[in-house]
């Protein structure tokens, strides 16, 4: 991303058991998504590679010199490989996870950074509810390398001793000449002060999206279409007798794995998503970004055909499956973008069960489970199968419950990698052209610009109206501010504001 020459770093600040590290994650995985160089350095994992793990509560007493060199040694190597990552692999958004809770500290970075022309953007989670620090010390802290085959309740007292040390030291972050963020109580309140660039506004709302809170999201295929029957892609047929049946076994199961918690249902406003869902008893919601995606002049054929008909688009697709967009239609890129809403909606609900398409479920379960793009469009979502994943601060669990009811196989290996297999059986050798290559567009065209991120990054992008002032002023809110829209039509100026990307409620209807 050169042509950009954008470099953000998010620097977190806070106090120990504050979330940092499960928002690092979350940051990492969603800018990933959206195809946005982006990796987390955690100092942590370098004072333990430096300095070893099991290190009593002393170790971070302010008043220990040898600690705090020991721990400046790890903030420092820390430092040299993120930028390290910057200049070799032209790296776009690093994530410095660490506690930062110091002015000397800061500013430290910020003179560090800001003189490589990196720009810094400092997070920092404050929480003050007990409860939410406790549950965060049990889920993630005693589960922590520092604390491997300790006794959990010695565990918990050295890490409250560990916090007690920060806490002597901490120093909120008020320079009004830094670009920050505060997320005070798990988002309830947020400050921000001196946010101007398109990535970092992007950065900013997803953040004041997040939430901690318990909560499951369950994906389902629609049962079985008439069109999966007879091997077709796209269309908006009705579900096959094997199909409804699944639709009369959902809601049981969904009631045993969930119990008597609330829950909403998203579905397509296609035919197959919503006859799937008409005997659940629960809150529905129709999404036009779930619908499946568009195959352009390809809908309704079956692969046969295709491979008849379009023998050049059969072979680019199966080339770059997530970058190749059907002739009139759509790319995985372009659902991933299509699906940005989705997410922020995900992300400030609570239980959800997305009724869904092979192709939109594959984008939803990626962001969540953090697959790469290459290998995104082969995620296996069964017909039949109900996904349960259960957020945590590291990732997700997973689990899968099959309705004992058949049903065909959609699935599409990948092809080996140098050859493409067409239906028929043929394969073309690795290093010869599939077929003659029509012009761009002509009937299908993997589109992509070399290491291009779905969102556009440029800092000459940027909203305005979203509560942001110039100028060292400070904002605080109690709900985020409107989001942008890249994919809007082009701005007459530079200063033109953006329409809004996240369409948040407009993009739902009530389920009648």
């Amino acid at each position: 991303m050169s042509s950009f020459n954008l470099r953000i770093a998010c620097v977190m600040v806070g106090l120990p058991a504050r979330g940092k590290t499960y928002i690092s994650q979350k940051v990492c995985r969603y800018l990933t998504w959206l195809g946005i160089k982006t990796k987390v350095f955690n100092v942590g994992n370098y004072r333990r590679k430096l300095h070893g793990a099991n290190l009593p509560h002393t170790f971070f007493d302010p008043h220990n010199p040898v600690g705090e060199q020991h721990r400046k040694e790890a903030a420092a190597a820390a430092l040299e490989d993120m930028v390290g990552w910057f200049d070799k692999e032209q790296g776009i958004v690093a994530i410095y996870d660490a506690t930062n809770s110091t002015y000397q500290r800061r500013k430290w970075l910020h003179e560090e950074l800001t003189k490589r022309d990196i720009l810094v953007l400092f997070i920092e989670s404050i929480c003050q509810d007990e409860s939410l620090i406790l549950a965060n010390i049990k889920d993630v802290k005693l589960s922590s390398p520092d604390y491997v085959n300790m006794d959990p309740d010695a565990a918990a007292v050295d890490f409250r001793a560990r916090i007690d040390h920060y806490q002597e030291l901490y120093q909120t972050i008020t320079e009004e000449d830094f670009a920050y963020i505060k997320l005070i109580n798990v988002g309830s309140q947020v400050i921000i002060n001196m946010i101007q660039g398109y990535l970092e506004s992007r950065i900013i709302y997803y953040l004041m999206n997040l939430h901690i809170a318990p909560r499951k999201i369950y994906f389902s295929r629609h049962g079985e279409s008439m069109y999966n029957l007879h091997g077709k892609i796209g269309g908006d047929s009705n579900l096959s007798p094997r199909g409804k049946l699944y639709a009369t076994k959902l809601p049981a199961l969904i009631r045993e794995n969930l119990g008597d918690q609330s829950l909403t249902v998203w579905t397509s406003t296609m035919q197959r998503t919503i006859e799937t869902g008409e005997l659940l008893p629960y809150p529905k919601l129709t999404w036009k970004a779930l619908d499946e995606l568009d195959a352009g002049v390809c809908d309704g054929m079956t692969y046969e055909e295709i491979e008849e008909k379009y023998p050049e688009d059969f072979a680019n697709r199966d080339e770059d499956k997530f970058n190749y967009r059907y002739r009139g239609g759509e790319s995985y890129r372009d659902v991933v973008l299509r699906l940005e809403p989705v997410i922020m909606a995900l992300e400030r609900h609570e239980n959800i069960l997305i009724i869904g398409h092979q192709a939109i479920l594959r984008c939803i379960y990626a962001y969540f489970m953090n697959f790469n793009h290459e290998d995104l469009p082969y995620i296996k979502i069964p017909l039949h199968t109900v996904i349960e994943l259960t957020p945590k601060a590291y990732g997700c669990e997973e689990k899968r419950f099959k309705v004992n009811i058949d049903a065909v196989d959609t699935h599409r290996p990948k092809p080996a990698k140098g050859t493409s297999t067409p239906v028929s059986g043929k394969a073309t050798p690795a290093g010869e052209s599939p077929s003659l290559k029509l012009p761009a567009g002509a009937s299908g065209e993997i589109v992509k610009e070399a290491m291009s991120p779905i969102l556009p990054i440029s800092p000459k992008l940027y909203p305005k109206g979203v509560g942001v002032k110039e100028g060292g002023k400070l904002t605080t809110m109690q709900k985020p501010p409107p989001p942008t829209n890249p994919a809007a039509a082009p701005p007459k100026t530079d200063d033109t504001e953006m329409a809004a990307l996240d369409l948040g409620d407009a993009a739902l209807k009530d389920q009648k």
